[in-house]
Formats: C-alpha cells, structure tokens, sequence
C-alpha cells in the first residue's frame, strides 16, 4: 500500500509545498485505488481462479468491501476535485480503473501485467505536484517515465517468479512470451534506461537537482547484487532498492545537500 501513497507526497515535495488538506485529499484516493486493487486481486485469484490457497474474506465480502473502497475512492476524488480542479481529477481517476480491472482483464495480457502497477506510480508522483503546483513540469514528467521505466523492469523479474504456472494457463507475461533469460535481459535494460533517465534529467534540467545522482547509484549498485539472484530473491531485492531509490530522491529534492 505504501508506494503510491509515497509516490503522492514525493510529487508535493518535489514541488515545492505541501498544503496539507490537498496533500491529504490525493493520498486518500490513492489509498482506496490501491485497496480496491487488493481486494478485487484477491477475490479473483481464490473465488474465481481458484490460484490462492485460501483468502480472509468471501466472496460476498469481498463484493461489499469492493463497494466500500470505490464509494471512499469517489468521495477523495469530488474532494480533489474542489481542492485542485478537474485535471487532477483525470490524473487520478486512472488510478482506480487499473486497480479494479488489474485482475482478470489487465493482469493476463504482456502490457497490463507487466506496466499496470508502474503507470500508477507514475500517476501517482503526476497527480501529487499536480494538486500543489495547479501544472505539470518537464521535471516531473520525466521523473514519472523513469518510475514507470525501471518499475516494469522490477515488474519483469517479479512475473518471473511464476514462469510455468503462468504458461500453464497462457498467461501472457514477458518471461512467457520472451523465455526467462530473455526476459531478464529486457528488464535489466529497462531498469538501466531508467537510471540513465534521472542523470539526463539532472545535466538537462535545473530542477533536478545534483544530489538526486546518487538515486541511480543506490539502485546500481542493489540492482547488481540481485543480478545472479533466483527470482524471488531479485525481486525482494530490487522492491528494497527502489525504496532507497525513492527516499534517495526525496532527500535530494528535499535537502538539496548539493545546491
């Protein structure tokens, strides 16, 4: 649950105030999006696939706590609405739809599955700055594309995990479609572009600033160790660095130990 909430408030911090009610408002929605996610995961992994091997709720459950988030995530999003207007409305609302229909419709394509989660990060970090700033930056679109490059990369490795379960039923993820070794190539790649992305941004762009070079190393140098790592041991690893990743940037842009 923590990340897109994360993400929300780096956007605020990033630029350059954070009023708290709006702050509030955008993390609320998130929060909810997030949680319908879950739920409706989850409902459909044990009721209607029959993956998991048991879940707290049933499938009744499930159904009214899915209308409860989603009545919570409407209510944060008219309270965004009157607090930073309808463009951060449509930055969010995003959010909501690619919890909900994550599972079953997104999660068994190549796109949905690998790139859902990280494109609502990269909402999240937009519609952040965007309920403080009332605009959108250069800056802050090209931090969105570096979370949404290396976060399909962490995506990539985390699929792999169930490599022959998901060919068993032709679900369509990366590793599937490219064979593991091949997946893990392309997810390293991404993960690099991604890290490439933030020193661009910091030569090209002043507000960005030097300090936040030390976020692609962080990440370098965890993203090294999980290298030679099975799977779950990568993905484990590389969730922890893009955590370091994240705090990294948030202490440059907070800080601005460097100038």
């Amino acid at each position: 649950m923590l990340p897109p909430l994360a993400a929300s408030l780096f956007g605020g911090v990033f630029a350059g105030r954070v009023a708290p009610v709006a702050a509030a408002g955008h993390v609320l929605a998130l929060f909810f999006a997030v949680y319908t996610a879950h739920l409706k995961d989850g409902y459909v992994d044990f009721h209607v696939r029959g993956e998991d091997d048991d879940h707290p709720l049933s499938a009744a459950a499930c159904r009214r706590a899915l209308g409860g988030s989603t009545v919570g995530f409407v209510v944060a999003l008219v309270g965004i609405w009157a607090s930073a207007g309808p463009v951060a409305v449509a930055l969010t609302a995003p959010t909501w739809a690619l919890g909900y229909f994550h599972a079953p419709q997104f999660d068994t394509t190549t796109v949905g599955a690998t790139m859902g989660y990280p494109t609502g990060i990269a909402l999240a970090l937009l519609g952040g700055f965007y309920v403080q700033a009332g605009t959108l930056s250069p800056a802050v679109l090209g931090l969105a594309g570096v979370f949404l490059c290396f976060l399909s990369g962490i995506k990539i490795i985390d699929d792999a995990q169930d490599y022959d379960y998901d060919r068993s039923i032709d679900k369509r993820t990366v590793a599937v479609v490219l064979g593991p070794r091949d997946a893990y190539r392309t997810a390293y790649v991404l993960m690099a572009a991604g890290m490439l992305g933030v020193l661009v941004l910091v030569v090209t762009l002043p507000a960005i600033p030097s300090s936040a070079s030390g976020a692609p190393l962080a990440f370098g140098l965890v993203a090294v160790v999980a290298r030679r790592a099975s799977p779950e041991l990568a993905t484990m690893l590389l969730i922890r660095g893009s955590y370091l990743f994240l705090a990294v940037l948030v202490a440059a842009v907070w800080f601005r130990p460097l100038g």
